[in-house]
């Protein structure tokens, strides 16, 4: 199995549990959650007419770059990356559209977006995603080192790409994640991940952590985003993000 199949399995079963938020079972949440939103962004999210990033993830036998750029409010992706055999793969598309794509875009290319986006934007995913559940635990040792933080689960139910999933947000005082830990629901490997949230880096009002250092069920991760920049209601010209 080559390193870019491997890859999106990985990226499936780390951050793909949700392919759209459902709103008909929402949960009462706490006020953490809004806080942790705005301090990564959201009253500037509905400024962003395009962001654009690249996921880098060197795993034990996977090292993979993905280019993504995607239009939030009409939902278009484009995607630079490789194939299972290693050669070049592009593709532009609208989500809504998604059951008249390619099957490389369906089984392969979306569920990596939905994978990388949310690893990009997961504060905010997890305030927009209504039907997970999510608790304020309180003050809670760091999984990684010394200090401790404020424990914020989010767990997703059924559907999706991985019902069951949760995270384990550790927020400090600055209401941004500074660890995390991950729980897969079902059998698929890994099946905890530990990372650490650091690198941040702002742009259009986004605040983005963009180094994430830990383990996949023990064994060392480092995933990286770069060269993200986004553009702004009213110009076409990027903002990198600094």
């Amino acid at each position: 199995m080559t390193n870019a199949k491997r890859l999106t399995m990985f990226g499936l079963l780390v951050f793909g549990a949700v392919v759209l938020a459902a709103t008909s079972n929402a949960q009462t949440r706490p006020p953490i959650l809004e806080q942790v939103a705005k301090a990564y962004g959201l009253d500037s999210w509905d400024n962003i007419t395009a962001i654009r990033y690249t996921w880098n993830v060197q795993f034990p036998g996977v090292s993979v770059t993905r280019k993504w750029t995607w239009e939030p409010k009409t939902n278009k992706v484009s995607y630079e990356g490789k194939d299972k055999d290693g050669k070049p793969v592009t593709a532009t598309y609208l989500r809504s559209e998604l059951s008249s794509q390619p099957e490389n875009v369906q089984k392969d290319i979306d569920p990596a977006f939905n994978n990388d986006n949310y690893w990009l934007l997961f504060p905010l995913h997890a305030y927009w995603d209504t039907s997970a559940t999510v608790t304020d635990e309180g003050m809670k040792k760091l999984p990684i080192g010394a200090g401790s933080a404020t424990l914020v689960p989010v767990k997703y139910g059924g559907g999706g790409y991985t019902p069951g999933d949760t995270w384990d947000l550790y927020i400090g005082k600055d209401n941004r994640v500074v660890q995390f830990v991950y729980h897969r629901g079902g059998p698929v490997k890994p099946s905890v991940v530990i990372a650490t949230w650091a690198g941040y880096k702002k742009a259009g009002g986004l605040d983005i952590s963009t180094e994430h250092r830990g383990t996949a069920d023990g064994k060392p991760l480092h995933l990286w985003i770069t060269d993200v920049a986004v553009k702004v209601a009213g110009s076409d010209a990027w903002v990198e993000a600094k």
